[in-house]
């Protein structure tokens, strides 16, 4: 629980009230998101992207949308992003993929925020099998994060 306890000071820090959930093992973010007796939909991805060597930024998508790169290239401002492999999204946050979180990160990336996310979410916790659960308002706002339509 060493990475979620990262997490889990973040929040502190910023203050946000985080729910601690135990995850049972899935094999689809469908799966997972019934394991903890939600729709797909709150289960929200975070994502790490690419925007110039050695400076990502964190994109958080509702588990049932994929992400729209013209969308997000335009919120942006730039003409060029990309999925970092799984060794530099590590690198970048710490947390290896499928329990990214901004919270806790080793670095303070921006955040960026599917404006259909609402309500209490869960989100990765730095361990494969716990979740946070948090209000998306309050972790747009802990996080000062730019809320667009971003997604397909």
């Amino acid at each position: 629980m060493q990475r979620a306890e990262r997490a889990l000071d973040d929040a502190r820090e910023r203050q946000l009230a985080v729910e601690v959930v135990p995850r049972p093992p899935a094999r689809s973010l469908e799966e997972a998101a019934a394991g903890l007796g939600i729709e797909s939909r709150l289960l929200v991805k975070t994502l790490v992207v690419r925007r110039a060597e050695d400076d990502y930024l964190f994109v958080l998508l509702p588990g049932d949308r994929q992400i729209s790169w013209p969308k997000l290239r335009a919120v942006v401002g730039v003409n060029r992003l990309s999925m970092p492999d799984a060794q530099r999204a590590f690198a970048a946050t710490g947390y290896e993929r499928g329990t990214i979180t901004p919270l806790g990160s080793s670095a303070a990336w921006p955040v960026f925020v599917d404006e259909r996310i609402s309500g209490r979410i869960a989100l990765g916790s730095g361990e494969h099998d716990l979740a946070l659960f948090v209000d998306a308002a309050q972790l747009c706002a802990a996080y000062s994060a730019v809320v667009a339509d971003l997604s397909e």
